[in-house]
């Protein structure tokens, strides 16, 4: 059974930084698309930020490009989100997500998928 348990959520400040955690365990050999996706209330979920384990390949949301970075664990499967310029409307419970092979089908789409997290949540005050 997969389990994927993210922390660091927090409240901060406008031009903040924080670094979000997701913990796997489960997960089969092999590789994996995994991804962060984040939810505001009243809004859908959408893509932050993938990449392919035993790779280089990374993908961003124009929105946190250059903010934002992705990186992972391979020894643990774990995946991380370095999140720097912190503004307001990246306040969202972020989420992580993984799926088997090479993100095919886009990486930003919440269908492609078979696990989730439950979310950590990310305030950003002005």
């Amino acid at each position: 059974q997969v389990h994927m348990v993210e922390s660091g959520g927090d409240s901060v400040q406008t031009g903040g930084s924080l670094r979000l955690s997701c913990a796997t365990s489960g997960l089969t050999y092999g590789t994996k698309c995994m991804a962060w996706f984040r939810q505001a209330l009243g809004k859908e979920r959408e893509g932050v930020a993938a990449i392919v384990t035993g790779t280089d390949v990374t993908y961003y949301a124009d929105s946190v490009k250059g903010r934002f970075t992705i990186s992972k664990d391979s020894t643990k499967n774990d995946v991380y989100l370095q999140m720097n310029s912190l503004k307001p409307e990246d306040s969202a419970t972020y989420i992580c997500a993984a799926e088997p092979g090479f993100c095919a089908g886009g990486w930003s789409r919440t269908r492609i998928y078979s696990y989730w997290g439950q979310g950590t949540q990310v305030t950003v005050s002005s």
